[in-house]
């Protein structure tokens, strides 16, 4: 048994970053080229974080495809897709910098696939109008992950990968580091820093099918950043993919690439009927992500589903040689999972939660928050994808703002003549810590955390209303009274029960303040669904914050500029992946 004394040690950094996946490693990577003093901390293997899930591509307007293409088109495909409510700054930012990002990772070594007179290739995905999504064959986000990690490396940059931040350090309402302790042992760390960056994920992992993997985004990002003094935005804009398979129960919600679509998969219920013909008769298969997602569980509501809560994707009509060339990945997975022959037989799948398209509150600039010196970035963050996310744009938003926050950070860190510190802060952290592992009441996390995830798909899920959100509520109430009993209980494998108890609060916070944002949000925009409200609502073309009190502000969102308005139009889906 591991021994619960109180030992630890104390870091000192001039900039933290907590989360070591795509946009934590860029930060860190821009951070140490500068020559500032980083260290970046997380709680799983970086060479196994989120990011490497990430099979699609990235996307910037290269125009090596297509020379009509421009940022600007990118930023009103993004805006549009997002159903207006993406900043038009953030936009922008992130568009105008994308070819930056691309010749950051080419530099740095990074495979992309390449037409044969050497261009970076570039393949349409849906609502782009033209073809910018770079990829490196159906592993993108791995080989993007590879890549940091490996510049990481030869800048010398210390990552500690088993490290749980359990607090940031605040002293009237400024950043003076980070508490938590070691995976592995338990010994508490205390890190002193001028800046904390946090990029440390999403929250789509608190719903009971979701791409997510056990143990991440739980909602600690905005846990951390809501304890210090930080708001959410937009908390309920979750993206349900529409194809995540259904079992193995500890598999459930690994997706089933939409490719498979994308080269002839038919979709169809119980009864055999391909159901998009009733959703979207010109699209079929290929509509918008939203569409497929919310047509799925329609037929799945509606008991046109399989007894298991399906509906059917099937690609076994495909000639043998297009689903080991063109789908390998499909083809292998389902093979390991299920032991299931996809040339042969169909897949069953439903909508499972796949992205935050909401996360931390942020400026468009800097993505620097309520707190002086915290900043947020990537799914932690919010403000690019609005209602419904751009295919391809996750990965470039790591890159672009992993860079301008690093530079944010590495000046405010310069700028910075003395730091205030807290002896109370830390005894506080200390305190939390200490509490919980003495934890010994009656109450199972694990069984906590599968209770808050059926509660979540029950009442937050791809179709929502009235009634069920304020049941979902006082489930969460319940819930949040249960926690005060639960019993942790390290062992010989170290504390990962202690970090599932801190797990545990912080999806009960963020499944909190998605269910209040989206009894809030009287509509139906993009991934929110309401029954009760099923059109979209033009005066709740804002933005929702979310604050630690229960407050919900509406927040105004600044006008789209006339060079990037002028480019909005419908864009055509045929023949278009839609990853």
């Amino acid at each position: 048994m591991p021994d619960n004394t109180v030992t630890g040690r104390r870091i000192s950094t001039s900039v933290l970053v907590i989360g070591t996946g795509g946009s934590g490693l860029r930060a860190a990577i821009e951070l140490s080229e500068r020559g500032v003093d980083v260290l970046a901390v997380g709680k799983r293997p970086k060479n196994d974080a989120h990011t490497s899930l990430a099979a699609g591509g990235i996307n910037a307007a290269l125009a090596t495809m297509d020379a009509e293409d421009s940022w600007q088109q990118h930023a009103a495909d993004t805006i549009q897709e997002s159903y207006f409510l993406a900043n038009p700054h953030t936009a922008e930012i992130v568009t105008k910098n994308a070819g930056r990002g691309i010749q950051d990772l080419e530099r740095w070594g990074m495979p992309f696939a390449r037409e044969a007179d050497g261009r970076i290739s570039q393949r349409y995905f849906g609502a782009h109008k033209y073809r910018r999504t770079a990829f490196a064959g159906d592993y993108t986000g791995l080989e993007i992950q590879r890549t940091l990690v490996a510049r990481a490396a030869q800048l010398e940059v210390p990552i500690l990968d088993s490290v749980y931040i359990t607090r940031i350090l605040v002293r009237d309402n400024v950043v003076f580091g980070a508490y938590g302790f070691d995976l592995r042992d338990g010994s508490r760390v205390t890190i002193i820093a001028d800046a904390v960056i946090i990029a440390a994920g999403g929250h789509n992992r608190i719903w009971r099918r979701t791409s997510s993997r056990r143990d991440e985004n739980t909602g600690d990002s905005f846990k951390l950043a809501v304890d210090a003094g930080g708001r959410l935005r937009d908390a309920e804009l979750v993206q349900f993919h529409p194809s995540g398979i259904l079992e193995p129960e500890n598999a459930a919600g690994t997706l089933i690439s939409e490719a498979a679509r994308g080269e002839g998969g038919v979709l169809r219920n119980v009864l055999g009927e391909r159901f998009m013909a009733n959703y979207d008769p010109e699209r079929m298969e290929l509509s918008t992500r939203d569409r497929v997602a919310l047509a799925a569980y329609t037929e799945i509501k509606e008991g046109r589903g399989t007894a298991k809560g399906g509906v059917l994707l099937d690609i076994s009509h495909l000639p043998r040689e297009t689903i080991m060339t063109r789908l390998p990945r499909v083809y292998q997975t389902m093979l390991e999972l299920q032991v299931l022959d996809v040339t042969t037989t169909a897949i069953e799948i439903a909508p499972t939660a796949h992205y935050s398209m909401g996360g931390v509150w942020v400026r468009p600039d800097d993505h620097s928050t309520d707190v002086v010196g915290m900043y947020a970035i990537g799914e932690a963050s919010s403000g690019l994808h609005g209602a419904n996310r751009l295919g391809g744009n996750s990965l470039i938003e790591l890159l672009v703002f992993g860079r301008i926050v690093g530079q944010a950070a590495a000046e405010y860190s310069a700028g910075i003549t003395s730091q205030n510190r807290s002896q109370e802060a830390i005894d506080a952290a200390e305190r939390e810590v200490t509490d919980t592992l003495a934890s010994d009441g009656e109450e199972n996390v694990r069984a906590l955390q599968r209770d808050i995830r059926n509660t979540m798909t029950d009442f937050g899920g791809v179709v929502r209303d009235e009634a069920g959100l304020l049941e979902g509520l006082r489930e969460l109430d319940e819930l949040d009274d249960r926690q005060k009993r639960i019993g942790v209980h390290p062992d010989v494998a170290g504390f990962s029960g202690l970090a599932h108890a801190f797990d545990l609060r912080a999806s009960l916070m963020a499944a909190r303040a998605t269910l209040a944002c989206a009894l809030e949000r009287r509509e139906s925009r993009g991934a929110h669904n309401r029954s009760d409200y099923p059109d979209m609502d033009p005066a709740l073309q804002v933005n929702l914050v979310w604050s630690a009190d229960g407050s919900i502000a509406h927040e105004q969102i600044p006008p789209v500029p006339a060079e990037i308005a002028a480019l909005m139009e419908n864009v055509s889906q045929a023949g278009k992946l839609l990853e």
